[in-house]
Formats: C-alpha cells, structure tokens, sequence
C-alpha cells in the first residue's frame, strides 16, 4: 500500500507593517522595564537647563543678547538662547539609548534568533528606530515644559511649531539610525553607550552654549560648519519666531539630517544583514 506524502506546511509570510508595529510596542515595553534609559533622556537635558540658566545664564545672557545686563535679564536671555540646544540634546539622548538596545539584542542573540523567525527584516530595526522617536517627544514635551515652567516664552507661530516639531523628528530618525549602526557595530554594551558620545560633544563646539563669533579661528571653522550648527540655529529661528531665519541655514540643516539619516540607514543594515562575530 502506497503511504500518501502528508501535505507541506504553509509558508508563513511576514507582514512588513504588523512586524513594525510589535515591534515598536517591544521597544516602548523595555522603556518601561529598563527606566534608567529613560530617565537619562529626560535628566541630562533638565540638570544642564538649571546648571547653565541658573549658575551660568546670568553672565553668558549678556554675552548672547548685546544690550542685556548680567542678573535676572541675563538669565532671561539666555533661557531663550539655551532651550533650542536642550531639545536637540534630549533627541541626541535618546539616539544613545537605541544605541544601548540594539548592541543588547545583538549581544544576547536576540537579533540572530530574529533572522530564523517569520519577521519581515526591516520590522527588526524600524521599531527601534519609530520607537525611540516616540519617546524623544514625549522627553521633548517634558523638557519644554520644564523650560516653560521656570520662564521661557517661545515667539513662534503655530506654522513655525509645526515646522519646529517636523524637524526635530526628522533629526530624531537620523540620530535613531545612526546610533542603532553603532550599537550593532559595538563588541560590547559598554562600547554601544560611548560611541555616540560625539554626538552630544557636538551642539558644545557648535553655537549650542555660545555665539560661534566669540570663538578662536580653527574652533570656529569647525562650529560653523559641523551638521549641528544649522539644526541648532534653524530650531532657535522657528522658536524665536522664524523672523530672522536664514533659508539656507534651514536647508543646511534639513539636509544634514537626509544624510546622517541615510548613512546610518544603510550602515545599520548592512550591519544587520552580517554575520556577527564575537
């Protein structure tokens, strides 16, 4: 008697979106359970708006506003200098956290069991990536509203907000991809969560403290044309009201976030895609 061959297992097909999105609420879940990282996003941002407002912004405010005298106008002035760069670093911030997580995936295996599975294998890093986003606004929010709370009056229109808030996502994913790149790249967590120290060195040798004009010659070569430099002024230009925005500083900046986005898209990747060897 002839054994009928039993029929063959369907294929299961990854679904691009739904793999994102569970993805994604994984990533929000180990918010929750690692709240260290978390906090680090929010905390770093809140200690340097006390120290540099309420130590420093009194004597730096005379510096950055011609006309303001040291003492309490001071602090004003430099509150609304300072607060841009406060939001950029807490977006820089929850780049190094991705970083952490991804080199943690990767080194507990998490990653490679991840290729064996019916996943779609974007879905692995663009939640990730989407989830980290997320959690840099709700980081932004709480960072502007402390800046709000202790006197800070922003100029901007809502058309300028909007433009505001699309341009620190859009950083947001760049910074995101890159840092997952060097968090794949990393041999170890601990080297995952130095590498993207340059990152928030960066705004302090650009005009994130300080006007470029009051630096040496070479430094201020650098700050001037560093990616953070036009970000940093573009999101000051739409917080004070866009009247003085320059549009090719505007352009710069956008620009500068395609292609840190790009490279740390296709490097991540590329990274993914590869072997890892211990």
């Amino acid at each position: 008697m002839t054994a009928v061959a039993a029929p063959a297992p369907a294929t299961v097909r990854a679904r691009p979106t739904t793999d994102t999105l569970t993805m994604v609420r994984r990533n929000l879940l180990r918010a929750v359970r690692y709240p260290g990282l978390t906090v680090f996003i929010v905390g770093g941002p809140l200690v340097m708006l006390l120290l540099f407002v309420y130590v420093f912004g009194g004597a730096f405010g005379a510096g950055v506003a011609p006309g303001v005298t040291p003492g309490a106008e001071g602090r004003a002035a430099y509150l609304d200098y300072i607060t841009p760069t406060l939001l950029i670093l807490t977006v820089v911030g929850a780049g190094q956290s991705v970083a952490i997580s991804a080199a943690m995936d990767a080194a507990g295996g998490i990653m490679a069991r991840f290729k064996t599975m019916a996943i779609s294998p974007g879905s692995v890093l663009s939640g990730q990536v989407i989830g980290t986003v997320l959690q840099s606004l709700v980081a932004l929010l709480l960072v502007l509203g402390a800046a709000l709370a202790i006197g800070y009056r922003p100029d901007a229109s809502a058309l300028d907000l909007v433009a505001t808030l699309g341009l620190l996502v859009l950083l947001g994913l760049a910074l995101a991809w890159l840092c997952v790149a060097m968090g794949l790249n990393a041999r170890s967590v601990e080297t995952a969560s130095n590498t993207p120290m340059i990152l928030l060195l960066l705004p302090f040798l650009g005009s994130g403290f300080v006007p470029v004009e009051t630096m040496p010659g070479a430094v201020r070569w650098f700050a001037e044309y560093q990616p953070f430099t036009p970000i940093i002024e573009t999101v000051r230009g739409l917080l004070a009201g866009g009247a003085d925005l320059d549009g090719g500083v505007a352009a710069q900046a956008v620009a500068w976030c395609v292609v840190l986005g790009v490279a740390g898209y296709a490097w991540s990747r590329a990274l993914y895609r590869r072997e890892r060897r211990i």
